[in-house]
């Protein structure tokens, strides 16, 4: 395996916040609590150590959770050692989405796996350091998270239920199960791999709890413990800040002004908050609480609340009430002791606009450490690319600077006439002070004609490169095919891509194989190259 870092401000595909902060941009220092490297950890744990948790309610929770999969004594070590006050977490978090989603959803596991090891092998047996992902069970897009592509196919799962996905019933993928299995194929390694997948889908009633089952199956033996925060015994202990957030709603304010603040310094707005940022509810529902006046309103339902009514109903079912992406955050850290959170770009910028709740809330925020992103080149891509006289680093460039690239290398003759059109300028400009020493109505006719004439050594060049496109028109395909297959509609290969085809090939070893090459803060856009068969 050779692995190469890019760095990410070549990556077209990321985001202005998301390379500014991968690069340690001065500007977004003020935005965050922790500098993202290990030596800092010590300084997260001391910020940390000092506050209590729900330890308890936290270990019975996932105890519960836990019941009905297969037990891994590793998984079942960390969630015991989360009740002592000596082990913290890493954590990651995403939605329950169909068959894992892109590759990036078991990148981001496996980057915070690998960062909780090294920083507790750093702690030198002080600390345990137990890697988390929290499923973001809550949230109710289904479109974001009901689809999956796999083999060039796209498969589409549409359940007949409405409110949070990951409460949805299990029951309607088996049409979607089936058709996985089809494109997976009947061979024996096909067979073992779905069999495993369809046990966590068909064993669990709920979503949620399918993908939790996946998780275990394939990262339990690393040490991954998985947690669905939408659960009574943690809601409670959000309470407080659920009661602000209804009376005060102190968070419309304070992030409406840290985002001012960060448009002020040209990055964009991650996500606007509410005046309230917290849904109601109930089997099927997950909808948004208004205020008007004295009354509080859940939008498209006839349920409404006085003020004392809905803070007794607060009391009663604090399940009940579920905080959108603005809470979320704090939600996660006043319940998991918890020393940094790994994202992606967009995630972590959303958490940038969250240090003055924090603040407010006296809740010390986590380090922010960017996931992962990962390049995968096999063999047989590595063939086609360095046939096509590419490194894997140039290939993030678009494609139709790799085309124009490659007919400069291998033209027959010089095709770009960019000296000559200089001298032309150059020459027109001369020319034109000269004109314009005699007679100043002169200059504008002469730089008329140098447009003219310029024009038309461009379109001549234009003409060269398209005679020399056709004589490698088979070479300049592959090009394009092979674009297209390292970055699917001139997107990442992480974004698009799903895990199982790797799986069906290289088998388990392929988690392995990426957690052994994933160096906590690697500096770029890892690159992972398959060696060549000697």
């Amino acid at each position: 395996m050779r692995k190469s870092i890019l760095d990410y401000s070549r990556v077209s595909q990321l985001a202005k916040t998301d390379i500014a902060y991968a690069i340690g941009d001065e500007r977004l220092i003020p935005f965050y609590q922790f500098t993202p490297d290990l030596d800092t950890f010590q300084k997260v744990i001391e910020e940390k150590a000092g506050r209590k948790y729900p330890r308890t309610d936290l270990v019975e929770t996932l105890r519960h959770q836990y019941q009905s999969l297969p037990e891994k004594k590793i998984v079942a070590q960390n969630i015991a050692a989360l009740q002592e006050e000596s082990t913290f977490t890493i954590v990651t978090a995403h939605q329950p989405t169909l068959f894992a989603g892109p590759l990036y959803f078991f990148y981001k596991a496996l980057t915070t796996i690998r960062l909780a090891l090294e920083v507790e092998r750093k702690s030198t047996g002080k600390h345990r350091v137990v890697s988390v992902f929290v499923l973001g069970s809550e949230d109710h897009d289904l479109e974001e998270v009901n689809k999956v592509n796999l083999f060039g196919k796209q498969l589409v799962w549409q359940p007949n239920e409405s409110g949070p996905v990951g409460s949805m019933s299990t029951a309607s993928l088996k049409d979607v199960l089936a058709e996985f299995s089809a494109i997976l194929g009947e061979d024996d390694r096909a067979r073992a791999l779905f069999q495993r997948i369809e046990r966590c889908y068909t064993g669990s009633e709920t979503f949620a709890g399918a993908t939790q089952a996946l998780l275990h199956e394939f990262l339990g033996d690393l040490g991954l413990v998985v947690l669905n925060m939408n659960d009574p015994r943690l809601k409670k202990h959000f309470i407080p800040v659920i009661r602000a957030e209804l009376l005060e709603q102190p968070s419309f304010r304070l992030v409406s002004e840290t985002i001012a603040q960060l448009s002020g310094n040209g990055f964009k707005t991650q996500a606007t908050p509410r005046e309230i940022n917290l849904f109601y509810m109930l089997p099927g529902k997950r909808e948004r609480i208004v205020r008007e006046q004295d009354t509080y309103q859940v939008l498209n339902t006839s349920i409404q609340f006085t003020q004392e009514q809905i803070l007794e109903e607060l009391e009663q079912h604090p399940e009940r009430f579920s905080p959108n992406v603005v809470l979320r955050p704090l939600y996660q850290e006043m319940i998991l002791p918890n020393l940094a959170y790994v994202g992606g770009g967009g995630e972590l910028a959303y958490w940038l606009e969250r240090k003055s709740l924090f603040q407010y809330f006296q809740i010390p925020m986590p380090m922010l450490v960017r996931r992962h992103s990962i390049l995968w080149l096999d063999r047989d891509v590595l063939k086609k690319l360095h046939k096509a006289g590419f490194t894997a680093s140039e290939f993030f460039a678009d494609t139709d600077t790799l085309i124009r690239n490659f007919v400069e290398k291998h033209a027959s003759a010089e095709v770009s006439l960019e000296p000559q059109i200089q001298t032309l300028r150059s020459m027109y400009q001369q020319l034109a002070e000269k004109a314009k020493a005699i007679d100043p109505t002169l200059e504008g006719s002469l730089m008329a004609e140098s447009v003219k004439a310029i024009s038309g050594l461009e379109q001549w060049q234009s003409r060269l490169v398209r005679a020399e496109k056709q004589k490698h028109e088979t070479a300049l395909q592959q090009i394009r095919s092979l674009k297209e297959k390292l970055f699917p509609a001139g997107g990442l290969q992480e974004r698009h891509d799903n895990i199982w085809p790797y799986l069906l090939k290289y088998g388990d070893e392929f988690i392995g194989l990426i957690l052994q090459y994933l160096e906590p803060f690697d500096p770029g856009f890892v690159i992972l190259e398959e060696e060549p068969v000697a």
